[in-house]
């Protein structure tokens, strides 16, 4: 072509949680059998949705209006009553001194056809010049939204997986106080990949950080109902104060219902800064384009999590995960060259290994079940990453598809599994065999 169409940070658009399905496929002629542990869909790994939540689905599918265009918003109903549950999160001032809570309106609610869609645009519609510190490991949607907005790697501050993978905040205030392109910070509680719940002290250090640089703070909270125990934290609304700044919700894993494909924004403090007061309006602007999100997730929602069943639901499948996560921690016990550090809040759990992983150019294998499927994989894997080399060994060996953690921008080698699968006997064998495959690798 004359001109170069290509976009500066188009190569930066990795999604490895899908990536890796294709090189699964590619075992086809092989037979071998995958368990999906890559992608975190509740439904397709055997979780029934609850009966009454199908009701209200099915009873909303009926009304015509449900079929129409809603409000480029979002549908006002849902909107308001969202709006109306932010404002009924308990002040935290009484733990906190000084803390201050955000209250919204409807107007501050801001719908996207799932939160791949939010995420495009709220980086999409950024300045590429003003970059968001993100964490690392880090959720792929993310980071790699962030990346191609920029056309740079995505610029990240490190988790602990030996401090309960907490941020490292001194790395953060470093990395923004000699990197003056640093506009927002970015965190996700709980955490994917990694399962971290953050206190509401951490947070609070996000805060100060933001407040003192004069940044604006990005908070994935996709998993904030799903948090195993009485660990405590907070949402962002409640630490927030007068900082601006967007949590990014749905209701693809707490109905669950991913299908859907909605999600919104809370944008918090929008005029308290003129600049960002323009960029949320830039956003707007963007989903006008669109017309709107789907209408029918949107008007069943205050139905839905209006409903008296909804808390009991939520704190149920809280703790059948809780459950689950014990079950992969005591899997991993005592396994030497491996740390998994028992997740407490989201859908999954990450194990990292450990010593000279990295560094060591190793011959390492799995048993496979033929020589040209051996010579396959060994040809495959020359030149990738070490973690990555293990999932494809684990893949034709047992069938088990992960994700490597260094598919999550992440320096760490590792892998990333999940705590969908409802089957107890499947599950109890994944587990299983996860730690006996680990074992075996690095013997």
């Amino acid at each position: 072509m004359r001109r170069d169409i290509l976009h500066p940070g188009a190569g930066k658009l990795r999604y490895e949680i899908r990536e890796i399905t294709a090189f699964a496929k590619s075992l086809d002629k092989w037979h071998i059998p995958v368990q999906w542990e890559n992608i975190g869909d509740p439904v397709k790994k055997g979780e029934p949705v609850a009966d009454w939540i199908k009701s209200i689905v099915s009873k909303k599918a009926g009304e015509n209006l449900s079929y129409a265009y809603s409000e480029t918003e979002g549908a006002s109903c849902a909107r308001e009553f969202l709006s109306a549950q932010v404002n009924k999160r308990p002040d935290l001032e009484n733990h906190l001194p000084g803390l201050t809570a955000a209250r919204i309106t409807a107007d501050d609610i801001l719908f996207f056809n799932g939160l791949g869609d939010a995420v495009a645009k709220v980086f999409g519609f950024l300045r590429r010049e003003a970059r968001v510190l993100g964490p690392s490991p880090a959720y792929s949607t993310l980071s790699s939204a962030e990346a191609a907005h920029s056309g740079y790697e995505h610029l990240t501050y490190k988790l602990d997986p030996h401090r309960d993978w907490m941020p490292d905040m001194a790395d953060v205030e470093l990395k923004v106080r000699y990197n003056d392109s640093v506009a927002g910070l970015l965190l996700i509680n709980p955490d994917n990949p990694t399962g971290a719940v953050y206190p509401a002290e951490v947070l609070m250090e996000f805060i100060r950080i933001a407040k003192t640089y004069g940044l604006f703070i990005i908070c994935d909270e996709t998993y904030a109902n799903i948090i195993y125990g009485s660990f405590g934290t907070a949402a962002l609304s409640q630490v927030i104060g007068d900082v601006p700044g967007i949590a990014l919700r749905s209701l693809s894993k707490e109905v669950p219902w991913p299908g859907a494909r909605c999600g919104w924004a809370e944008i918090y403090n929008r005029k308290s800064d003129r600049c960002f007061d323009a960029y949320v309006r830039s956003l707007l602007d963007a989903k006008r384009l669109e017309v709107c999100s789907t209408s029918l997730p949107q008007l069943c929602i205050p139905e839905i999590m209006g409903d008296s069943r909804y808390g009991p639901h939520l704190a149920a499948r809280a703790a059948m995960f809780g459950r689950r996560a014990d079950e992969a921690e005591e899997a991993f016990r005592d396994i030497p060259g491996i740390f998994m550090k028992k997740p407490r809040g989201a859908l999954y759990a990450t194990a990292v290994f450990e010593g000279d992983f990295n560094e060591t150019k190793t011959e390492h294998c799995l048993p496979v079940c033929s020589g040209d499927l051996k010579a396959y994989i060994t040809e495959t894997i020359k030149g990738l990453m070490p973690d990555k080399q293990f999932v494809y060994w684990l893949l034709a060996s047992t069938g088990i598809c992960v994700v490597p953690l260094s598919g999550f921008a992440s320096s760490l080698p590792g892998f990333r599994f999940t705590l969908l699968e409802h089957n107890d006997e499947k599950r109890a064998w994944i587990y299983k065999t996860l730690a006996e495959s680990v074992r075996e690798y690095l013997e």
